[in-house]
């Protein structure tokens, strides 16, 4: 089972980024409060929550099947199921975030529209990297392991990309307003301790 073992490693660590774009819907400090905004953060940030978790896990999933001695259908049934969990998740947020309409800031209205382009885009590519998987030959351990490694290349790819938008929608006020919320703190907390 040697083959794929460091193979799955690497798509553990690359995986460990994409722990960053939840991080990056959780903004800092302050507390001059904005009741219109605090209410829209709040929507968010709730539904946030639950996602964040749900991406944690899948990330855990991933991680641990790289801490055992994992045959490759394991391997491939975890990766599945975690980019599975993960695009849900992602195209989740998006909806809570579509759903909050634009935050009562400048430039709200475009600044909304890009992150859920962007959080859609993210859900799809992590429907798009479980196909991958799904379609890795098990029964091969050296083109399964060559699989993998493409596989964490893309992940790596995503996990580096795209929470430009993400972040401006939280720049400034949202971004206070949103650490104001206990659910954003808990999503940062959770997803600040899943190391790498």
């Amino acid at each position: 089972m040697e083959g794929t073992k460091p193979v799955n490693k690497k798509l553990a660590a690359a995986l460990s980024g994409g722990a960053v774009l939840v991080l990056a819907l959780t903004g800092c400090g302050g507390d001059d409060s904005n009741e219109e905004l605090d209410a829209w953060a709040k929507q968010v940030c709730d539904a946030v929550q639950p996602q964040a978790k749900k991406i944690e896990s899948a990330n855990a999933a991933i991680q641990k099947e790289t801490s055992d001695n994992s045959t490759p259908e394991d391997v491939q049934k975890t990766d599945s199921k975690a980019f599975k969990d993960m695009s849900d998740a992602y195209k989740a947020i998006g909806a809570a975030v579509e759903k909050a309409g634009p935050p009562n800031v400048d430039d709200g209205e475009k600044k909304q529209r890009n992150a859920v382009k962007e959080l859609n885009s993210i859900s799809a590519a992590y429907a798009s990297l479980r196909k991958q998987v799904d379609g890795l030959d098990t029964d091969d351990q050296a083109k399964f392991a060559d699989g993998l490694k493409d596989i964490a290349t893309e992940l790596d790819k995503l996990s580096k990309s795209g929470n430009d938008a993400l972040r401006n929608l939280e720049e400034g006020e949202v971004g206070e307003a949103m650490s104001r919320q206990p659910s954003c703190q808990a999503a940062t907390a959770s997803a600040g301790t899943s190391g790498d």
